[in-house]
């Protein structure tokens, strides 16, 4: 995994805002919704790991033009494609085959946050946010995996509330990250005036210089 820079994750914060929201949706869903038909559960998400896959591999499109980190990007758009794409191959008719796959996702999920977090991640505060949330991942994943003794929807509820913990966790490292881009352009703003002041005002000790040095 490559390191960021962590004035480059600032400015990628529109992703995470935008993965935020869509987790935080399918999550509210997952939770609170009747979930009784079996094909329609496994479409819908399918389809949410799919458009999350589509939101990584556009954030790994934009990291490449740059060249900076976008390897993070590709490893979170494969994990999701290849999850939603097994779900809709392996996982139609089989309530075992989905459990699995998606206690999969989740776990790898967690571990590739707990990896980023140590290993992409230079900010304190997303350090934090991302190890946090990857420990819970991981955690849930063997959740998952052990809740085909209850009720047949009870494991996507647990998925669903994982999603909402993701979602609004990724909504507060989109938030923390914009402010910090924010501070960051103040920052170099200020420092490119205090350049310019400073130039100005050695130009005008030469020239008083000079003007001594005339008169004499």
């Amino acid at each position: 995994m490559a390191h960021i820079n962590r004035r480059f994750i600032d400015k990628h914060w529109l992703v995470f805002i935008v993965r935020g929201g869509l987790a935080g949706l399918f999550g509210f869903f997952a939770l609170f919704s009747n979930l009784n038909n079996w094909e329609s559960i496994i479409a819908i998400i399918s389809v949410f790991l799919l458009a999350m896959g589509i939101i990584d591999s556009v954030g790994a499109l934009y990291s490449s033009t740059k060249k900076h980190g976008w390897v993070n990007s590709v490893i979170d758009a494969l994990v999701d494609v290849v999850a939603a794409l097994a779900l809709l191959f392996f996982a139609r008719d089989n309530l075992v085959a989905c459990l699995i796959i998606v206690a999969a996702y989740t776990f790898a999920s967690g571990i590739i946050d707990i990896l980023h977090s140590f290993l992409s991640t230079v900010d304190p505060t997303d350090r934090f946010i991302r190890a946090l949330v990857g420990a819970l991942g991981a955690v849930m994943g063997f959740v998952i995996l052990n809740a085909g003794d209850f009720e047949t929807s009870t494991f996507i509820r647990f998925f669903g509330a994982y999603m909402l913990i993701v979602g609004i966790s990724s909504l507060i490292y989109g938030a923390h990250n914009r402010a910090q881009n924010i501070e960051d352009k103040i920052a170099r703003k200020e420092a490119r005036v205090k350049k310019v002041v400073k130039k100005s005002a050695k130009k005008v000790v030469v020239r008083k210089a000079a003007k001594s040095v005339k008169k004499h």
